[in-house]
């Protein structure tokens, strides 16, 4: 079986491949999420604890969470874990194994929560940057514990291009999203006035049509009375036989 270890405080990872079954034996029956000291794997790995986040069987069917299960099953899959539909809203029945851990898997994904006394070489001795940097503006603000106040396009997190035919070395960055522009204060006061011309004016149709609504109703109760009354001359001015 094969380990996929990973270490994301330095963007490293690691694929061990174990064959002594007696090495991989504490993995077994234990479920996806589940954290445990990995000491049984060398002298090298005393004092690391690692999470289980997955894996794959041998023929490639993933492990879901929540699946009770060491086998695999067939189940109706909506977007998620181990289906990426193209269309929305698309549900499809495929088959994915079960979150508990047994022999039948090739690959066993792991994430180191804690490490351990020594390094591990590739893994912990290592760190790897970020290739980009963030794009929105809050999450550069976060990066660098900016105020608003701060101009965000001065710690924009550049990459060097590489040099051509000895011209002037150049560097790119990304466009900044959902960046407070005067554009986009005067936009939003304008987007607010038209909401607020828009209520005004609703407001007035609504008076407009109550007024309406009541002359109505007065010139009805108006005709309803005169007919009354009409009706009731009629009635008297007629003989009785």
């Amino acid at each position: 079986m094969k380990l996929n270890v990973a270490y994301p405080a330095n963007g490293t990872q690691k694929c061990l491949e174990i064959d002594d079954d007696h090495k991989l034996r504490p993995f077994y029956d234990k479920r996806m999420a589940t954290e445990l000291p990995v000491d049984f794997l060398g002298d090298e790995w005393k004092g690391y604890v690692a999470k289980i986040t997955g894996g794959n069987d041998k023929q490639g069917f993933p492990m879901k969470q929540g699946i009770l299960t060491n086998g695999r099953v067939r189940l109706l899959l909506s977007k998620g874990s181990c289906y990426n539909p193209r269309r929305k809203g698309t549900r499809k029945r495929k088959s994915v194994r079960g979150c508990i851990v047994d022999s039948n898997l090739s690959v066993l994904n792991l994430v180191l929560v804690r490490k351990g006394e020594g390094d591990i070489p590739g893994l912990t001795d290592v760190a790897l940057p970020r290739r980009l940097g963030p794009k929105r503006a809050s999450k550069i603000r976060k990066l660098f514990n900016l105020n608003k106040e701060d101009d965000v396009r001065q710690y924009v997190v550049r990459k060097p291009l590489p040099e051509k035919n000895g011209k002037k070395a150049r560097t790119k960055a990304p466009k900044i999203q959902r960046l407070t522009t005067p554009i986009r204060l005067q936009r939003k006061r304008r987007h607010r006035a038209l909401k607020q011309r828009r209520i005004a004016i609703r407001k007035q149709l609504e008076t407009d049509y109550a007024k309406l609504i009541s002359i109505r109703r007065k010139q009805a109760r108006d005709e309803r009375r005169r007919s009354r009354s009409r009706s009731l001359r009629e009635s008297k001015s007629t003989p009785q036989a």
